[in-house]
């Protein structure tokens, strides 16, 4: 929907894709819906959700065995983002990088994206 030819819509780390695969096997999922929806501090969230089943209207990012489908009302504001997993000693989890956020609440749990 909003791709460039060549240029994948989102990337992944090595860790993020290990750790999305690996979620993906275990579960036997086909993969992990990524999307945004309001809420929060700041204004909007991203989401993430187990699927069986892609949507004909998703966008599929495949890569080192891992398989990312973005909801189609996500896509806009997810292009261009970086997935990452990180571990810390107080917590574990997915981080995005994504250029389209302007603001962001302390806890980083919420995101906002310019005005349009």
């Amino acid at each position: 929907m909003f791709a460039i030819p060549g240029k994948q819509a989102v990337t992944m780390t090595p860790k993020a894709a290990q750790q999305i695969a690996s979620l993906m096997e275990k579960g036997g999922h086909t993969g992990l819906r990524i999307g945004v929806k309001k809420g929060g501090c700041a204004g909007m969230e991203y989401t993430m959700d187990y699927v069986d089943a892609a949507d004909p209207h998703d966008e599929v990012v495949e890569q080192d065995g891992a398989r990312v489908l973005i909801a189609p009302m996500a896509q806009m504001f997810l292009f261009g983002t970086e997935i990452d997993y990180e571990v810390s000693l107080l917590e574990a989890g997915f981080k995005f990088r994504n250029p389209n956020v302007v603001d962001a609440c302390g806890c980083g749990e919420s995101i906002r994206f310019a005005d349009t």
